[in-house]
Order: structure tokens, then C-alpha cells, then sequence
């Protein structure tokens, strides 16, 4: 991998960071100070932080100059469509004999569910980063 990719993968994944956090954050704040629907709280959280993640991926990660209409659909589309992605992996390994199995790492265990979902957001992140980057900000 090229240094330059390298750099955008990790400002990307740093995105991702600020992402969680936004999301996170609006949820407790809808939540918690506003007494708003746990549900509908959870439903804000994820549309501002995709709100976010676009917002930042367009500007610093890819640097891009095109129309926000064409590249905001694509973007949407591509986490939909890396979504798909990531909850086939969860279901698959669930579904199998790994579903089943519990890791135990000393200070704590983790599910084979916990493991399959962490796999599952590596392939999200990894297919979003190259789907905006071949397809909405190229």
C-alpha cells in the first residue's frame, strides 16, 4: 500500500472514532436530558453520525469537489450496502459452530457473537473505505 492510501485509510478510520462518539453522544443527550424514546434516541444517533461521517469523509478523508446530492446518495447506498455486508458475516458465524464458542481473554469473555460482530465491523470498514473511495469520492 502507498503511503498516501495508508494515511486516508487511518484519517478514515479516525472518522470512524469521532463517529461512534457523535453517535453515541446524540443518543444520550436525546435520551437522557430529553426524556426522548430509547428507540427513536438510537434511530437520531445513527442518522447524525452518518450525517457526520459524510460530512468529514467528503472534506478531509477524500478531499472531494463533487456535487453533495450525487455523492450523499452514493454514500448512502454504500452503507446500506456494507451493512448487508457486515450482517452477513455476523450471521453466517453465528449461525455456525463459532456462534457457540466463548473466548476467554483473562480480564474478560467474549462470545462467539461479540467475536462475530467484531469481525463483522472490519469487513463494514474495510468495504466502505474502498467503496468511497472508488465509487462516492472518486
Amino acid at each position: 500500500m502507498q503511503k498516501d492510501n495508508i494515511i486516508q485509510f487511518v484519517k478514515y478510520c479516525m472518522v470512524g472514532v469521532l463517529n461512534t462518539m457523535v453517535c453515541l453522544g446524540t443518543i444520550f443527550i436525546c435520551k437522557s436530558l430529553f426524556g426522548v424514546n430509547p428507540y427513536v434516541s438510537n434511530a437520531l444517533g445513527y442518522m447524525v453520525g452518518v450525517l457526520n461521517s459524510f460530512l468529514w469523509n467528503r472534506r478531509w478523508v477524500f478531499r472531494s469537489n463533487g456535487r453533495y446530492s450525487r455523492e450523499a446518495i452514493r454514500f448512502m447506498a454504500g452503507c446500506g450496502l456494507c451493512y448487508l455486508a457486515q450482517l452477513t458475516v455476523v450471521m453466517v458465524l453465528n449461525q455456525s459452530q463459532f456462534g457457540n464458542y466463548e473466548f476467554d481473554l483473562h480480564f474478560f469473555v467474549l462470545s462467539g457473537y461479540g467475536v462475530a460482530t467484531l469481525l463483522g465491523n472490519v469487513v463494514y470498514t474495510l468495504c466502505n473505505f474502498v467503496y468511497n473511495r472508488l465509487v462516492v469520492f472518486k
